[in-house]
Parts: structure tokens; sequence; C-alpha cells
């Protein structure tokens, strides 16, 4: 069974820095876009980054300049470098991954259970 397993989240101060890992773990085909979203208490989830199988990525504004999204392929590992960390950056922050199982499986979307960011002011 193939899962997404996120780690390290934690508490730090404003203007600190955090990196998340995501590892796909199982056996799988193949990867092809992943990335990383957020969901505050009371609010929706929203993207924060992705990045296709080749490298592209794809920024929402609120982290441009301050987040970068990287990945390993051999690892099947996402990476969400975030610096500069404001208190409004307090979330659980999900990864999630399009991926194929098998050959010849269309691509389906996973996600982790998420890890939990807090930065205090």
């Amino acid at each position: 069974q193939v899962r997404l397993v996120e780690s390290g989240g934690g508490l730090v101060q404003a203007g600190g820095s955090l990196r998340l890992s995501c590892v796909a773990t199982g056996s799988l085909f193949s990867i092809n876009s992943m990335g990383w979203y957020r969901q505050a208490p009371g609010k929706q989830r929203e993207l924060v980054a992705t990045i296709s199988s080749g490298g592209t990525t794809n920024y929402a504004d609120f982290v441009k300049g301050r987040f970068t999204i990287s990945r390993d392929n051999a690892k099947k590992t996402a990476y969400l470098q975030m610096n500069s960390l404001k208190p409004e950056d307090t979330a659980v922050y999900y990864c999630t991954a399009n991926y194929r199982e098998y050959y010849y499986e269309l691509p389906s979307n996973l996600w982790g259970r998420g890890t939990q960011v807090t930065v205090s002011s």
C-alpha cells in the first residue's frame, strides 16, 4: 500500500525556518506531481506549492520568495523549505502526490496525514 508520510513540522518563532519532508512509502510505478497544501483552523485547505516530475514549480502568492519546494525522485521524497515564517503560516501542512501504483493504472491522488507547523509571534 502506497502512503505519504510527512515530517519536519514543529514550533518556531516568527522569522525562523523549518524544512518539511514527504516520503512516499510502498511500491509504486511512478510519481507525477507532488505538492504541499495547508489548512489553518476554521479555514479551507489551500495550495502552497507544487512541483512536477521534471522540476517545474508553482507557488501560492503568499509564499513566493519565502518557501521553496524541491524533490528527490530517487528517494520518492518532496521537501518544503520554509523561511521567514509568519504567525499566519500556522497550519497543518499536507503533502499530496499524483501517482501510479502500476503502469497500467490511471494516475490518482494521494494525501498524507499532515504535519503541524506553529509560528509564534
